[in-house]
């Protein structure tokens, strides 16, 4: 089973044009171990992750996440952005 992924783009606006899922490890969900893992990233013009920061969320699960988000790509934009990004794993799902 899949993690629950939102974004948030804010001031950005900019479109999310790909998204990966993270993996949802199978002995972290069988434990019920779950949480919601909240990141910065920030968006290079041509619309690929540079960087991703952590700003909180459940640690044995951010590896995870980041892994994921890193290959999303956004819409092409004249500037580099920021978008925060909140991937939420559920084990009840």
């Amino acid at each position: 089973m899949r993690a629950q992924n939102s974004e948030k783009s804010g001031k950005s606006g900019r479109k999310l044009i790909y998204k990966v899922d993270p993996a949802y490890p199978w002995d972290l969900k069988r434990a019920h171990i779950g949480g919601v893992v909240r990141m910065v990233a920030t968006v290079t013009p041509g619309g690929t992750i540079d960087n991703v920061s952590v700003i909180g969320g459940n640690p044995v699960l951010v590896e995870s996440a980041v892994r994921a988000v890193k290959r999303w790509k956004y819409a092409p934009a004249p500037n580099e952005t920021t978008v925060q990004v909140n991937v939420d794993f559920d084990p009840n799902r």
